[in-house]
């Protein structure tokens, strides 16, 4: 089993910045594939980016050389630097973990408005 406790959203305004952090503990030993996925209202949960055990990563056309993922091994953490937001990325971004199962975190609200 995989925990995942997720930090970071909040409320900004058009092009402003947040950060997303995703602490995994448990199992973690078995961790491949780490990433963030979010939901809109009224819409499907989508791959926003993925990062594997070697540091590749994936990202959707919509937020390329916007986001950046990140993982430190040594904390369990991953990271999304997401900046010049839209409000086209308001949602509730969910920490995703593959071990051998695949894990998902409580979500974090992220609105982005003037």
């Amino acid at each position: 089993q995989v925990q995942l406790v997720e930090s970071g959203g909040g409320s900004v305004q058009p092009g402003g910045s947040l950060r997303l952090s995703c602490v995994a503990s448990g199992s973690i030993f078995s961790i491949s594939v780490m990433g963030w996925y979010r939901q809109a209202p009224g819409k499907q949960r989508e791959l926003v980016a993925r990062i594997s055990s070697g540091s590749s990563t994936n990202y959707a056309d919509s937020v390329k050389c916007r986001f950046t993922i990140s993982r430190d091994n040594a904390k369990n953490t991953v990271y999304l630097q997401m900046n010049s937001l839209k409000p086209e990325d308001t949602a509730v971004y969910y920490c995703y973990v593959y071990a051998r199962d695949h894990y998902w975190g409580q979500g974090t609200q992220v609105t982005v408005s003037s």
